[in-house]
């Protein structure tokens, strides 16, 4: 039985169950309702109803609870099974009560055929729905125990192929291991033979090295040599010229000083005259007035020239102007 056919079948239990309660109830309170109301006060008779529905609404939660219990594989112990039959005999003593007082036998057989249908329902009823827990219970359990031993089986297939695995992987490290050896042997071989091959090289590229360091190190000598006697030349040329500019320097120092000593003119030298005595002027730093007393030229002149020896490309324009 799988789990389709076991769904059905507690659907069918159940539907059923519930029809043969909801009957039981309906056909119990309509025979049961006339014998209360003859044994209860004339002004209370629109209580009759209540005992059996009462004692109906028990039946109901009876046999919904064991519904539950059933499902969940639980036991409610001694009083559920004493309400169920006691709710049970009531039902059946209310139906039949009033056919036994009037002693009417057909009567307390007809009206025994619901209150006993519905005990043995309910009976038959928890009793299938016990059988049905266990037999789901077992079904779960069976596949359960087939799950286990598919994944012990999957479990049993990976261990096999992770073993197959290492061994491929153990056999493949070897084969590396042997074609990594034999690859550095050959690589010592070649090593070994480049390197003797380099030190031969070597000896043979230091001998050429030597043969060119010593052919350098003699053009070196020589060279240093010819650039030593050009410095020597240069010197002695760089110290002419230095004496001659010192000699030079000093005796346009000395022109100078003899132009600036001579003191104020006492008239308009010539322009030569005075253009020299403001070259020495402005060599000394003299303020223009004192340049132009010298000359006995004008400031205005005298500034002209100042401003040919600060700017010498502005001199021949202001030569002209100065001429007009």
């Amino acid at each position: 039985m799988n789990s389709v056919q076991t769904r059905s079948a507690e659907r069918a239990l159940s539907s059923g169950t519930w029809l043969i309660v909801c009957g039981a109830m309906l056909y119990s309170i309509l025979t049961v309702t006339p014998l209360m109301a003859d044994h209860t006060a004339p002004k209370w008779a629109w209580t009759a109803p209540i005992l059996p529905l009462v004692v109906d609404a028990a039946v109901v939660i009876v046999v919904k609870l064991d519904d539950v219990l059933a499902r969940l594989g639980g036991h409610g112990g001694t009083w559920p099974v004493l309400l169920r039959w006691m709710t049970g005999l009531m039902t059946w003593a209310l139906n039949i009560g009033d056919s036994a007082l009037r002693k009417d036998l057909v009567g307390v057989a007809v009206h025994s055929v619901a209150p006993l249908l519905l005990i043995v329902t309910a009976e038959t009823s928890l009793a299938y729905r016990r059988a049905l827990a266990a037999a789901q219970a077992a079904l779960q359990a069976e596949r359960q125990a087939e799950r286990d031993r598919a994944e012990q089986k999957a479990r049993e297939r990976a261990e096999q192929a992770r073993a197959d695995a290492r061994e491929e992987r153990e056999h493949a490290a070897m084969l590396e291991r042997e074609q990594r050896d034999h690859e550095a042997r050959l690589a010592r071989e070649r090593a070994e033979q480049e390197a003797r091959e380099r030190r031969e090289e070597r000896e043979a590229r230091e001998r050429t090295e030597e043969a060119e360091r010593e052919s350098r190190e003699r053009r070196e000598r020589e060279r240093e040599q010819r650039e030593q006697e050009r410095l020597n030349l240069e010197r002695q040329a760089r110290e002419h010229v230095e004496t001659e500019q010192r000699e030079h320097a000093a005796k346009a120092a000395r022109e100078r000083e003899a132009l600036l000593a001579r003191g104020p003119a006492q008239t308009k030298l010539a322009e030569d005259e005075a253009r020299q005595i403001v070259s020495a002027a402005y060599e000394a730093a003299l303020p223009v007035r004192q340049a132009a007393e010298l000359c006995g030229w004008s400031v205005g002149w005298v500034s002209t020239r100042y401003a040919e020896h600060r700017d010498p490309g502005t001199g021949g324009a202001e030569l002209a102007i100065a001429s007009r």
